[in-house]
């Protein structure tokens, strides 16, 4: 089977990324308005952009009447009408249903963390708050927005932000920055109404030594 996305519907499309690509790191983002009422909203087309600078990239898809999302139009920078910062929060299992609810279309200016009982924090570089109970947040300002196709239904706009400041919870990291996977305890988004969890793990070395060792999947190592 090949396919020419150019032929293809747009909900084709989606479901040829969504159904594929997995699992996908979820952001579950807060931003404020002009005039400070909160947002929240999760997104799977998410990932890190940069070390150097720090920096973190996630898409809001334009709606289908061709409109921006609250966290779009309040993460785009200063010149371009928006507060230019955002927080990248990562979800734990313990909330996942708060996580969900989180998607739901609110009208503007209704806050999603009435709606899921999730905690706003105080952030401390930026104005938005983080959420609480994330066991790691990411404090950003806006660097670019990319609109690939402006106004149009299902089109993406990346936002690319650069990180401020780090919020991890306590025991999580070691001295050497490694993160505790078990006490992440993290979610990855499927394709429709799933979510998976990272427990079936497996480590191989990199590079063309792993050629030589056995297929760590089937032998089950």
């Amino acid at each position: 089977m090949e396919f020419d996305p150019s032929a293809l519907p747009a909900s084709h499309r989606y479901k040829l990324l969504v159904g594929a690509i997995l699992p996908r790191p979820i952001a579950v983002v807060s931003t404020i308005d002009a005039a400070g009422r909160t947002n929240i909203a999760p997104f799977s087309f998410f990932n890190a952009a940069s070390v150097t600078p720090m920096a973190l990239a996630f898409s809001p898809i334009t709606r289908a009447d061709g409109t921006d999302k609250d966290t779009l139009r309040n993460a785009l920078p200063v010149a371009e009408g928006g507060l230019g910062e955002f927080v990248v929060n990562l979800p734990g299992a313990s909330w996942v249903r708060q996580l969900a609810a989180a998607a739901e279309g609110l009208p503007a200016g209704e806050s999603e963390f009435e709606l899921t009982g999730l905690t706003p924090a105080d952030s401390r570089v930026i104005r938005p708050p983080r959420i609480a109970e994330a066991a790691v947040s990411y404090e950003c300002r806006t660097i670019q927005v990319v609109r690939l196709a402006p106004g149009t239904p299902l089109s993406g706009n990346i936002v690319i932000g650069e990180v401020v400041h780090v919020w991890v919870r306590d025991g999580l990291a070691d001295e050497a920055m490694h993160i505790d996977l078990e006490g992440l305890d993290t979610l990855g988004k499927l394709s429709g109404s799933g979510y998976c969890r990272p427990t079936d793990r497996f480590n191989l070395v990199r590079g063309r030594a792993a050629l030589a060792l056995p297929d760590p999947v089937s032998s089950g190592t």
